[in-house]
């Protein structure tokens, strides 16, 4: 009687697959701590390039003396939430375009970047804020 040499071992070896998955678990740790849930999502294009945003659904200006508007209405600080909140409120992923002067101090800019992160904290959205620059010459 003839007897082959190789024998097939018909148990699963799953050493490869333990180390796939050990490989996967510290891909997703290490991407994960890159990513800072809390940061301000404040979008700046470039000036030079003249990129322009498809749509935006909500312009929200600020003159040289502090005052803030939205779709070019007078309204005040503690109006800002409410009145976004309710433009804004049929969309689920807008788009909050900020024209500020130059003189205006970068308070009153995170005063309104504040107030969209609070109607997407209460309407559970995610609006985003960028910033209007002029064109470099």
């Amino acid at each position: 009687m003839i007897q082959t040499r190789n024998k097939i071992d018909p148990n699963f070896n799953s050493s490869s697959m333990s180390d796939l998955v050990f490989l996967l678990l510290i891909f997703f740790m290490l991407t994960s701590t890159l990513i800072s849930p809390n940061a301000i999502k404040l979008l700046l294009p470039k000036s030079t390039s003249g990129q322009t945003m498809a749509k935006q659904n909500v312009t929200v200006s600020i003159d040289e003396n502090n005052q803030f508007f939205v779709e070019n209405n007078p309204i005040s600080e503690e109006e800002l939430p409410v009145i976004i909140g309710n433009l804004l409120s049929e969309v689920t992923d807008g788009t909050v375009k900020l024209h500020s002067d130059a003189s205006v101090a970068v308070q009153y800019v995170v005063k309104v970047i504040d107030a969209v992160n609070k109607v997407n904290a209460s309407q559970g959205k995610k609006h985003k804020v960028i910033l209007a620059t002029e064109a470099a010459k």
